[in-house]
């Protein structure tokens, strides 16, 4: 006999991503292009961040402080927007969609060391990798990313 928490739960993540994102261990509730922009930036900070760390350590320079100061830079809000800006051109149409939908959101008190116009981008930058995230569009993170730090 099956729980019934499981049936519900397979019923409601049927046809969802999560086969295709084996990293996604609990998917929300909701359809990803229903989700908040604002967590859909929540995990696409964390998604963007782990990037550019595995990125970092596939240099020669290991150096845990000089990990950390080179991802401070590469995270920063700043260095976001103008990652956004290079990659606007690779954008489908739905992506631009969603990145407006991420730099429009109300995400609060941009934090006093970031400009707010850079904040937003920044936004707009994680609520595209935290909806690819979580469609499971790993290749395209992928694409993106490479496309990011070819310059």
């Amino acid at each position: 006999m099956t729980d019934r928490r499981e049936d519900a739960n397979d019923a409601r993540t049927e046809g969802l991503p999560e086969a295709r994102n084996p990293l996604a261990l609990h998917m929300p509730d909701k359809k990803t292009g229903l989700m908040n922009p604002v967590v859909l930036a929540y995990m696409g900070d964390a998604v963007f961040e782990l990037l550019v760390r595995q990125y970092l350590i596939s240099l020669p320079n290991n150096k845990s402080h000089h990990l950390h100061s080179e991802a401070t830079k590469r995270v920063s809000a700043k260095a976001q927007r103008a990652l956004l800006e290079r990659l606007q051109p690779l954008l489908t149409e739905e992506e631009a969609d969603i990145a407006r939908r991420g730099r429009n959101a109300k995400s609060g008190t941009p934090p006093k060391n970031a400009d707010p116009a850079d904040y937003r981008q920044a936004t707009a930058l994680e609520c595209l990798f935290g909806y690819l995230y979580f469609e499971g569009r790993m290749e395209r993170i992928g694409v993106l990313m490479r496309a990011a730090l070819e310059s």
